[in-house]
């Protein structure tokens, strides 16, 4: 939980804008009206004004927000004034990651130059009318919530603008030399029939199905189809394609480096691995896994598997480009002389009962701004209500102007291939143990997400590289064990994915 909060507020800010630039925000009153014009840091010399940092800040918590409210189902939800670390909340941890964000944009804009990056005066004026349409567009209630001005905005679209550009050129010298043994993997089928919580007799009634479903599959041979032949025994059952490391070495390096990949053998139990890899093409394992937790009836499909090979080798690419961006730019924080005002900073609070909305997205002011864009989420637009204490509840809402925000939208040439950092499109129903949870489906709505961008659970992004528009992919993951939602945590999921779309 710690370490996927971090990472979602740290990455839920918006480029450009977009998401809050003309439709506005659902705001609580109440809160203590920050000074947006007071300096919160210094970064070598120049000063940042607290209205930048609020306008990330109240980005990140809405994106936030609404990602909680998507998995929770639309239940009530407490997220900030959890303890996170180092005797933080991550209300107040989010506030932290935010000025960070901030800071290093500041950084950014001052490298640009090194790397050939340059904000053109064609992209100051649609920055420019982006900022107008943004004052417009938001009551004078919200721009007061926010506490941030139009030259304020201006300098934060601008400030984006930089970080999107700065990211090619700095992760231009990745090693993209990857080995097939390094990357080979193998694919397979099984079914996972879950005995917690149970009684004796139910775990045994269980075993009985995992043992009618191998006996049933080795009876239809290496054509049969595991999924119909679980449905025939039990129709919660289904199953599931899952890939692993085919080389040991690998997998053990995937999981000593805590790898992101979709495809780490650690997803999966060491009784359940240690069987796949005495299987040839096509063989089933000889008898029913069990585990501390579930019993398992696998297939071995390739045990090399092209494709999924060809996916892991842009994901191991993918995390040398993350690994080299990252330490590029903790050096350049760690190098810079930044003075941080902590009075100021505490004025601006992210809590529970002070919530933020994103009702619709607009088109960013720069094309290159689309590349780091966070994920919509559509529960977001259905907000009605955000309480700033519980006595009294208020709310102001932003209208939209037709004239500039019109909403983008994906391409669904099945020709294009979803890469790390497309903003795609897509629609998941997420099952465990072949039944649906509450709060794990879209509903059919569709859902904006940036591959890469660390929003949804680990390992949920990278299962889409590869994909194409109109594709169904089955996305394996696990919740963390201290996951907020209790029925969740700890627990293997499946998310049937369909790809819409790509954004370009």
């Amino acid at each position: 939980m710690e370490e996927e909060m971090k990472t979602m507020t740290k990455r839920t800010a918006v480029a450009a804008l977009t998401g809050v630039m003309a439709v506005g925000m659902l705001t609580g009153c109440g809160e203590k009206k920050l000074d947006g014009t007071k300096t919160v840091a210094t970064v070598d010399g120049t000063e940042i004004p607290l209205g930048i940092v609020s306008l990330s800040v109240r980005e990140g918590q809405a994106q936030t927000e609404a990602m909680y409210k998507s998995f929770m189902g639309g239940q009530d939800y407490s997220i900030w004034s959890m303890d996170a670390e180092d005797g933080k909340t991550y209300g107040e941890q989010a506030v932290e990651q935010s000025l960070k964000d901030v800071e290093l944009m500041y950084i950014m804009k001052e490298k640009a130059a090194d790397y050939n990056v340059e904000v053109t005066d064609d992209d100051e004026q649609k920055i420019a009318d982006a900022a107008a349409a943004f004052m417009a567009a938001n009551s004078e209630e919200t721009l007061q919530e926010l506490a941030v001005s139009e030259d304020q905005i201006k300098t934060y679209l601008e400030l984006q603008t930089y970080k999107s550009r700065m990211h090619d050129p700095l992760i231009a010298d990745v090693d993209k030399d990857v080995s097939d043994e390094e990357a080979q993997q193998s694919s397979f089928d099984y079914v996972s029939i879950s005995t917690a919580d149970l009684s004796d007799d139910e775990i045994k009634q269980k075993k009985e199905d995992a043992q009618k479903i191998l006996d049933d599959l080795k009876a239809a041979g290496s054509d049969g189809d595991l999924n119909e032949i679980a449905k025939s025994v039990d129709d919660s059952y289904s199953s599931v394609s899952g890939t692993f490391d085919t080389n040991e070495d690998a997998a053990k390096e995937d999981s000593d480096e805590e790898s992101d990949s979709s495809s780490s053998s650690s997803a999966y139990p060491d009784e359940v691995m240690k069987v796949l890899r005495t299987l040839k093409d096509g063989e089933i394992g000889p008898d029913v896994i069990e585990t501390d937790t579930s019993y398992y009836v696998v297939k071995l499909d390739k045990v090399n598997d092209e494709e999924a090979t060809e996916t892991k080798k842009q994901s191991i690419i993918s995390t040398r480009e993350n690994k080299l961006y990252t330490d590029t730019t903790e050096k350049w924080l760690d190098d810079a002389d930044i003075n941080v005002e902590k009075k100021v900073l505490k004025t601006l609070k992210v809590t529970d009962n002070h919530k933020f909305s994103i009702a619709t997205a607009t088109p960013e002011p720069t094309e290159e701004a689309a590349a780091t864009e966070t994920p919509e989420v559509t529960e977001a637009a259905e907000e009605t209500e955000a309480t700033a204490t519980p006595e009294a509840t208020e709310e102001t809402e932003a209208t939209t102007t037709p004239e500039v925000t019109e909403a983008a939208s994906y391409n669904t040439d099945s020709s294009l291939e979803v890469t790390d950092g497309n903003k795609v499109n897509i629609d998941y129903v997420g099952k465990i143990d072949g039944v649906a949870f509450d709060g794990g489906s879209t509903d059919g709505k569709g859902t904006d997400l940036v591959i890469g961008s660390g929003t949804y659970i680990d390992n949920f992004e990278e299962q889409l590289v590869g994909a194409h528009p109109g594709d169904k992919v089955e996305v394996t993951v696990v919740f963390p064990d201290d996951y907020q939602a209790a029925d969740l945590a700890g627990k293997e999921a499946v998310f049937d994915v369909t790809v819409n779309g790509i954004y370009e």
